[in-house]
């Protein structure tokens, strides 16, 4: 295995790349340009793995590039679309009724703009400032020092087939060193979980709780385009037991970025986040924008919803969690990229503070300055000002106790309540038993706004070798048990939480539940 040493590694994403360019910007202030900043990034290329289509509060990004706006500044971005009208809906079925947004929805100043090449843009900047950029090296390991510290990651070994042989094109993986290394895997990232579990860094905080994003953008007819109008519904189709709410923003050329939002501590096990994303674009309020347009892109990704809450401890010796990792998302402003940015900075300038301090290469490093530094920034103050926003929703009054509680909280309260509520078991826990509910009937897509599963993830871009091991795996490897245990309670939730069809239950006569549990890798 080849070894790559660096004073310090990230890995790549808004949070990584700000940290990354951070402390290069530092480095190279301080007249030290032989600083060395290894960046890893799992797609092909940078921001390849980001979903577009945002809207996003520029505080951050304009204290770590101040022009990046600049009509003087030639390498500006240019793909921003300024927000210029907010609107709230509460729906039903087929009826949309206007609603006060909280100030925390209060776009004015604010950007819309395509994550993708936004990242993409901020890779470049970090090159052009001294970063090592690895693009198609996905870490898979955590390495550990002798003392227990964290001092790198390792890549996954290449040429393996599905069956875990070598195959003739086989090349080991490579072992990145650093002295501190800082984890931007995003949310529920699979080395972060090791991390958290290793050090317990959960040991002081809250369950994490998790919402499912789903995300289209579609280039529509013109008249329908309004540049900068930001929408937001509650209600329909979501049931009154079930968080979450829809977006709909205009932005760039005749592009609008549509989306709904379902939290993963949903009780029905026949719900499926996938159809009710589905049933929502055929609701007035979205249709008649997206009719006679195409859609162009689809994705899901998952998001921390715990908030303050259920921020962990995020510093371990040998390194950090930034952004996602962390859980840094404002769930009430649906607004995460400003604070993982900034979490991202504050670790970069407690790490090199940290290094210089510390120059023996011998020493494992603890940043005791970033946590101090993270309850001193605003990203402290503004995730607890909205802390009782979310698990709010709990209430018995289920989704009208919450409108309520948040409404009070959000005009008046703004946090400064003595109390902290919380978050009242994890997710998974809330799921209730299929008896307890009748079965869904999702109504068959029309292919003009709705579209089957398939279609979609054809969409995402999405790509594997056709031989390659499948990642996903089951808790100590017992498909049948898993069967035995999930089915007769849940009749196959999995097939439908998951956005891109890729857990399924098959009839097999020969199994006792008369189905056998499979995940489907692309052929």
């Amino acid at each position: 295995m080849k070894t790559y040493t660096g004073l310090t590694l990230t890995l790549a994403g808004p949070a990584g790349l700000s940290a990354a360019i951070r402390l290069k910007q530092l480095a190279n202030e301080a007249g030290n340009e032989d600083f060395r900043v290894l960046l890893l990034e799992k797609a092909g290329e940078i921001g390849a793995h980001i979903l577009s289509g945002a809207v996003i509060e520029p505080t951050t990004i304009s204290e770590l590039i101040p022009d990046w706006l600049s009509e003087n500044n030639p390498h500006r971005f240019e793909h921003v679309t300024p927000a210029t009208t907010d609107k709230m809906r509460f729906l039903t079925k087929n009826s949309s009724y206007p609603i006060p947004a909280p100030p925390q929805m209060h776009n004015h100043g604010n950007y819309i703009l395509s994550l993708n090449q936004f990242t993409r843009w901020l890779g470049e900047r970090a090159e052009e400032v001294g970063v090592e950029v690895y693009p198609g090296f996905a870490a898979s390991e955590v390495l550990y020092a002798t003392d227990g510290s964290v001092k790198g990651v390792a890549t996954n070994d290449l040429g393996i087939s599905r069956s875990g042989k070598r195959k003739d094109n086989f090349e080991r993986g490579m072992a990145f060193h650093a002295r501190l290394t800082l984890f931007a895997e995003g949310c529920h990232g699979s080395l972060t979980k090791q991390i958290i579990k290793k050090f317990d860094l959960r040991r002081d905080s809250q369950p994490q709780t998790y919402g499912l994003g789903i995300k289209e953008v579609w280039e529509i007819p013109s008249e329908n385009f309004h540049p900068g109008e930001v929408t937001h519904s509650l209600g329909y189709p979501l049931p009154s037991d079930t968080y979450g709410g829809g977006w709909m923003y205009h932005f760039g050329s005749n592009l609008v970025s549509i989306g709904l939002v379902v939290g993963l501590d949903y009780p029905n096990p026949y719900l499926s986040p996938y159809g009710e994303f589905q049933k929502m674009k055929q609701h007035p309020l979205y249709r008649r924008v997206l009719e006679g347009g195409k859609c162009i892109t689809y994705g899901a990704r998952a998001l921390n919803e715990g908030g303050y809450q259920s921020i962990p401890r995020c510093a371990f010796p040998g390194g950090a969690l930034i952004g996602d990792s962390a859980g840094f998302l404002n769930v009430p402003k649906i607004k995460g990229t400003h604070t993982a940015m900034k979490s991202g900075m504050l670790a970069a300038e407690a790490t090199f503070t940290a290094l210089i301090s510390n120059p023996s290469r011998e020493d494992s490093i603890f940043l005791y300055d970033y946590e101090s530094a993270l309850r001193d920034s605003s990203i402290w103050a503004e995730l607890r000002e909205v802390r009782n926003i979310r698990p709010s929703f709990h209430s018995p009054l289920k989704l009208w106790g919450g409108i309520l509680y948040s409404g009070l909280e959000a005009f008046i309260l703004r946090g400064r309540v003595p109390w902290t509520l919380k978050h009242p078991c994890p997710d998974h826990a809330a799921t209730k038993t299929a008896e307890q509910y009748s079965p869904i009937e999702y109504e068959k897509p029309d292919g003009q706004v709705s579209f089957d599963i398939l279609t979609s993830v054809s969409r995402t871009g999405t790509n594997h070798e056709e031989d390659q091991p499948v990642h996903l795996k089951v808790n100590g490897g017992d498909w049948e048990g898993h069967a035995k245990g999930n089915w007769a309670r849940f009749k196959g939730v999995e097939n439908r939480f998951c956005p891109a069809g890729v857990y399924e239950y098959v009839e097999d006569s020969a199994k006792e539940e008369g189905v056998r549990f499979q995940v489907n890798a692309q052929k």
